[in-house]
């Protein structure tokens, strides 16, 4: 393990309470009508309905016109990626093949303009808020791996990790916590760094 990926792991782990600090930010940030970032977030679980649609003929819940669109969207893009801007980026950044399919896929980001323009009431903001909301799911991601990773390794060198990154105590009262000497404490701290570093997928 090489010292750059070791500062890596140290800079994730020191930086989960600004994470954690930002996220209560975010939810709390207020996108007009009542409406929180957090709330709107939730929205997206409409994707799941979706999903469950989607094992329906499009005919029995989409319109003629709809279907149109469903029918573009299907032929450009190539995977559906989760969170409002991440969708609206991904229609933006498609090719149109013609001026019909380029009218199809314009609606198709004005759809998304006017969903949120009804959910906050600040149309003129929309993409202030998309870029509220996708920093909210890319922080909210970041911290659900770093506890998923902390929750599978073994539960000493977790919380070895815990105490001295996230909790940024000092290697004295680490060591006098888990009650090991100082020696004990550096080997089991290189040791905590490289199942994080395994589980992680860093190399």
């Amino acid at each position: 393990m090489t010292k750059q990926i070791e500062q890596r792991v140290i800079e994730q782990l020191t930086g989960y309470r600004d994470i954690v600090g930002r996220l209560r930010v975010l939810e709390t940030y207020s996108v007009g009508n009542g409406i929180t970032v957090s709330l709107l977030n939730e929205d997206d679980h409409l994707q799941e309905l979706h999903r469950r649609l989607r094992g329906l003929p499009s005919y029995m819940y989409l319109t003629p016109r709809e279907q149109r669109l469903e029918t573009t969207a299907h032929a450009y893009l190539t995977r559906y990626p989760a969170g409002t801007r991440a969708q609206l980026q991904a229609v933006q950044d498609c090719e149109p093949a013609d001026e019909e399919d380029r009218q199809l896929l314009e609606e198709l980001q004005r759809k998304i303009a006017k969903v949120i323009e009804a959910r906050t009431g600040t149309p003129d903001g929309f993409e202030a808020i998309l870029a509220q909301l996708a920093e909210y799911q890319d922080l909210k991601a970041e911290k659900q791996r770093i506890d998923a990773v902390l929750d599978a390794m073994d539960e000493e060198l977790a919380k070895l990790l815990r105490l001295r990154y996230i909790e940024k105590k000092t290697v004295y009262e680490v060591a006098d916590e888990l009650n090991v000497s100082l020696r004990t404490h550096t080997r089991r701290k290189e040791e905590a760094i490289r199942q994080y570093c395994r589980f992680m997928g860093m190399s």
